[in-house]
């Protein structure tokens, strides 16, 4: 049975960068408001400003151009559909990072399941 003098220092190196790899997947994020959790308040303000922005403008146009009440009506729906589009982008980007944050597994994490030679029958 080896001694602890005769233990390899690559193998206890490989140890401690395993220790640290499995401390650092172990270990908790700091919240962070950029991240997924206030999306749906993001793109429930993005509906309800480009509404609002829409029923400005309508305004504008019906108090300017004395169309009483076709500006409001059409600023209304065209901030309705800027909004919609502005929320699929936005939608879209979201999904993109999720889908790029996600990692699968590798093969080579199940392969460093052993103790490595130099420290077989130590405990």
């Amino acid at each position: 049975m080896p001694e602890p003098e005769d233990l390899r220092p690559d193998a206890l190196q490989r140890l401690d960068e395993r220790l640290e790899a499995a401390r650092a997947r172990n270990e908790r994020k700091p919240f962070r408001w950029d991240d997924s959790s206030g999306a749906g308040y993001r793109l429930v303000a993005e509906l309800i400003g480009g509404v609002l922005a829409g029923l400005g403008f309508g305004w504008l146009a019906d108090r300017f151009l004395g169309t009483s009440p076709w500006g409001l009506i059409v600023g209304v729906l065209a901030g309705a559909g800027v909004s919609v589009f502005a929320i699929a982008r936005s939608a879209g980007r979201m999904a993109g990072k999720a889908e790029k944050n996600m990692t699968a597994p590798s093969a080579s994490d199940d392969a460093d399941d052993d103790d490595g030679p130099g420290l077989t029958g130590v405990t």
